[in-house]
């Protein structure tokens, strides 16, 4: 596992079966990394002590899900210096994931927050991960290898799709 921690927090255990396509794909990369619950509305000062306590216990990011009003992102971008990415989530109390997806996005300026899309965090953690690779060499290579198995499976499909027939373009 790399030196450095990326930190996964979301509003409410439900969030979970989005949350861990994060956990997952850094795991994959091997980036060691923190997972909990942490409700901007339920439990503020448990919020506030994780974002202001971050950087002390070796977090270089943040990755913040939220659904609904979606102000975990945000909130915690304010009250830290790390980068902090936000994942809108289609949640139960959700109007579509629209909601999420604006209140993650509409940060004001002076508190950015980088947002990727409807439920993607797998993508939130391929971030992380590449803001993190700036400084780690190894991780660098990972990131490349995976990519590179991205590229072999779609080329490998489009060989399958031509040998099946069903493909006969470029």
């Amino acid at each position: 596992m790399s030196y450095t921690k990326i930190g996964i927090i979301m509003g409410s255990k439900s969030d979970l079966p989005v949350m861990q396509d994060a956990a997952n794909v850094l795991k994959e990369l091997g980036v060691d990394f923190e997972i909990t619950v942490v409700s901007a509305h339920r439990t503020p000062d448990r919020m506030f002590s994780y974002a202001r306590g971050a950087a002390e216990r070796g977090l270089k990011v943040i990755i913040a899900g939220a659904g609904g009003a979606a102000h975990l992102p945000g909130m915690v971008a304010s009250l830290t210096h790390l980068p902090v990415i936000g994942v809108p989530i289609k949640s139960s109390n959700s109007i579509d994931g629209w909601d999420s997806v604006l209140s993650i996005l509409q940060m004001p300026n002076g508190i950015p927050v980088a947002t990727v899309a409807l439920n993607a965090a797998k993508n939130a953690g391929l971030l992380a991960a590449q803001i993190l690779s700036t400084a780690d060499d190894a991780l660098v290579q990972r990131l490349i290898d995976y990519k590179n198995a991205l590229k072999d499976a779609v080329e490998k499909s489009a060989e399958e799709m031509k040998r099946d027939g069903l493909f006969t373009g470029f």
